[in-house]
């Protein structure tokens, strides 16, 4: 065997038994089906939703996927949710399902493979189901005032990480978590130490971290596959911010990338509430 040869065998060997940490082309966009929910319990609304709506939409005719829209929990039966790829919530908040039966359907769906995104206040969405905010990683808890801050890339293999600045200057709001959930795996996280407002409040929130808070997440749960993104609360985030909108299309590509089928034969849940297995 020539050294050509050779070299060209070496190079074949090494792409079978390392992994790829892309899924940029092993994505299927024509097969992949979204479903944005944007219904809001009582409480605040972030008025950023029809940006975000309008940002998928446009993501979806940039990249070959299908995007449907609804406000109304109906929508959340086995038959329908079973032809969905990914749910997206953007910025959802407080109770946005009007039934049990609607939130064993988004549990069973989970459970059977499916994939969700949230975004922004999507922490403070179901925040009395205990099941759903492990799904999300925890609930919301505070935030200071809109302002400028520092955001830090801590996996950068990650593929909804690929291409966004290692440290990236952000104004948005800065989210508090509680009831943390130990499952997530945090990809990037928010700079503490460049906050310049309610120290004492910061402090009291912060918990047991010292310089960088968690703002973005994958997890693996219960079947299927999430990713997190705390960001996300102005408008134009969703309109002109470049960076941003990488990082919302990077959450839905990665998502993509892991949910293979929808399979009911998995799902195990007869309430909202079963112990998770």
């Amino acid at each position: 065997m020539n050294r050509i040869s050779t070299v060209a065998f070496v190079c074949l060997f090494l792409s079978l038994i390392i992994p790829t940490h892309s899924h940029s082309q092993s994505v299927n966009w024509k097969k992949v089906k979204v479903l944005v929910f944007t219904k809001n319990g009582k409480g605040y609304v972030h008025d950023n939703i029809p940006n975000a709506v309008l940002c998928i939409q446009k993501l979806g005719k940039e990249n070959g996927f299908s995007v449907d829209v609804s406000d109304q929990p109906v929508v959340f039966s086995e038959d329908n949710l079973k032809k969905y790829t990914l749910l997206v919530f953007p910025s959802t908040n407080n109770d946005v399902f009007d039934t049990d039966a609607q939130r064993l359907a988004f549990r069973r769906y989970i459970e059977a493979g499916g994939g969700f995104v949230g975004i922004h206040s999507v922490m403070g969405t179901e925040r009395n189901w205990t099941w759903f905010k492990r799904m999300i990683g925890g609930t919301f808890a505070w935030h200071p005032k809109f302002q400028k801050f520092t955001v830090e890339v801590i996996d950068t293999k990650n593929t909804s990480m690929q291409g966004l600045p290692k440290v990236w200057q952000k104004e948005d709001e800065f989210y508090f978590t509680k009831d943390m959930s130990p499952g997530p795996t945090v990809i990037m996280a928010n700079d503490l130490t460049t906050l310049n407002d309610e120290p004492e409040k910061v402090k009291q929130f912060e918990g047991s971290y010292t310089k960088l808070y968690p703002s973005a997440w994958y997890y693996n749960f219960d079947g299927g596959y999430t990713w997190c993104t705390t960001l996300g609360h102005a408008k134009t985030d969703y309109e002109s911010d470049a960076t941003f909108i990488k990082h919302i299309f990077q959450g839905i590509r990665y998502v993509a990338g892991q949910v293979t089928k929808i399979d009911y034969n998995k799902a195990y849940a007869d309430s909202r509430d079963t112990p998770i297995r």
